[in-house]
């Protein structure tokens, strides 16, 4: 499957408009019909994706477009015009919760343009689309569309490009996708009802937020050639989780600890296969810095990890496909949109509670703190920071300064317990192994990870103290 990100800036245009001179070659005249695919009630819309067949030369194949941060993922297969294939088909279950797809609207797309070029370097292709909304043969709906995609430039190119065609007539920038266009939708971004500082509506921007960003990434987890995917993916599971925790005297008891359950269920999916790619990553680094024969001989115990970690990806794909995983999709969206609570309170004291037992924690440990004591700190930092991130309504600058000095915290203390799991990691590795130069090799590798142990104990006190600071100051505010 062909993948592309794509880093794109879409400006509106009226009829007839004409691109300046901006430098460059022109590009081939280009036409191509798409048949956009969706639910009846546009879930791949509503989040961001596009789902097309579009003919060109009389060849077909199938797009897919998939958020990715600031830019989207295009995925491409070769086919004909009556089903997507099977390979983009098994990443969408997340997104279309059991509904079917369906036609939603064909585009007849005309497209000029040029590639602008400096010192022979080609930074961009500027184009100009004119859409027509086709019913049969008949046009109904017509509409022109600037794009702007970066090859080789930045964003100072796409800034630069921008200026220009702003000069010369190019309307406010365009984020809805053609299929939005044609449709007419009102997509805004997700807002919530009511009085923004009351708790109810911070629950549940926190709660549709989260949940947006599970959906962000499930497709790319599925995909699985980024890791940041199941990265983001797993912290949004983690963030619900402590947000309801933190949250719970405001919750009925049993809705909220159903909910935390499943979420836990599925951490504990995601978990393996992101602590792999953390280890793996980190070691693969490090055996590259061995000499040859040292980095050869360690070179099994890699691929074992890497055995292992394909093992838990097949584990965790069931767990995506499973009824289970949708149903708490589905659970999510009612949570977001009508929260069970019990009452009303400053979510701040919330904070103020995880704050206390966080600082009450810390003031009880000795001089040399444990491993797992160190690890259970990091554990009470993240809930005190996913809980100064739900009262940030209330708390302000001084609260965003407080997580800022959590995340050190936490990072810091991850450091540590990366290592300590990478040292157990590479022992238990070793039992399997009776090669001489790789024990030699693992203990090049083991005495680096306690390095880095002693550097985040090093620095422990210090991130404490500044944390604890900034706590301070919040609880003063």
């Amino acid at each position: 499957m062909k993948e592309t990100l794509e880093r794109e800036l879409k400006l509106r245009a009226e009829p007839g408009f004409e691109l300046p001179e901006l430098g460059g070659d022109p590009l081939e005249p280009r036409v191509f019909v798409s048949t956009y695919l969706d639910t009846p009630d546009h879930r791949l819309a509503r989040a961001g994706v596009t789902l097309r067949h579009r003919v060109e030369n009389g060849l077909g194949a199938w797009q897919l477009k998939l958020p990715r941060g600031a830019a989207r993922l295009e995925l491409e297969l070769p086919g004909g015009p009556v089903a997507p294939p099977e390979e983009i088909v098994q990443l969408l279950p997340g997104l279309l919760r059991r509904r079917e797809l369906e036609p939603a609207a064909r585009l007849r797309t005309r497209r000029t343009g040029v590639r602008v070029r400096d010192d022979g370097r080609p930074l961009a292709d500027v184009t100009v689309d004119s859409v027509s909304v086709l019913e049969g043969q008949r046009v109904t709906m017509a509409f022109e569309e600037l794009e702007v995609e970066l090859l080789e430039g930045d964003e100072r190119a796409l800034k630069r490009i921008e200026r220009s065609l702003r000069a010369v007539g190019a309307g406010d920038e365009e984020r809805r996708p053609k299929l939005v266009q044609a449709l007419g939708l009102n997509l805004p971004a997700q807002a919530v009802d009511g009085d923004p500082s009351s708790t109810l509506a911070a629950i549940r921007a926190m709660l549709a937020l989260q949940l947006g960003r599970i959906l962000d990434h499930d497709p790319g987890t599925r995909l699985g050639t980024d890791p940041e995917d199941i990265h983001q993916l797993r912290v949004a599971t983690r963030r619900l989780r402590a947000f309801l925790r933190a949250a719970r005297p405001l919750l009925e008891a049993e809705w909220a600890e159903e909910l935390r359950s499943e979420l836990g269920w599925l951490g504990g999916a995601l978990g393996p296969v992101r602590d792999l790619d953390v280890m793996l990553g980190h070691l693969q680094k490090e055996a590259g810095a061995l000499d040859p024969r040292e980095r050869d001989a360690f070179a099994p115990l890699l691929a074992r990890l890497e055995a292992e970690r394909e093992s838990a990806r097949e584990t965790m794909l069931e767990a995506l496909d499973s009824e289970r995983y949708l149903d708490l999709l589905d659970r999510l969206d009612l949570a977001a949109e009508a929260p069970r609570t019990t009452g009303d309170a400053a979510l701040a004291e919330l904070w103020r509670a995880e704050f206390r037992r966080l600082r009450k924690a810390v003031g009880a440990l000795g001089e040399s703190p444990s491993d797992e004591e160190l690890h259970e700190t990091r554990i009470r930092a993240k809930r005190a920071r996913y809980a100064a991130e739900l009262a940030q309504p209330e708390l302000g600058k001084r609260g965003a300064q407080f997580v800022q000095e959590a995340k050190r915290l936490q990072d810091l203390l991850g450091e540590h317990q990366d290592a300590f799991v990478a040292e157990e990691r590479i022992r238990m590795l070793l039992e399997a192994s009776r090669a001489p130069s790789a024990h030699f090799a693992a203990g090049r590798l083991v005495e680096r990870q306690r390095e880095r142990r002693h550097l985040a104990r090093e620095g422990f006190h210090e991130a404490w103290r500044r944390l604890e600071q900034s706590g301070r100051k919040a609880v003063k505010r």
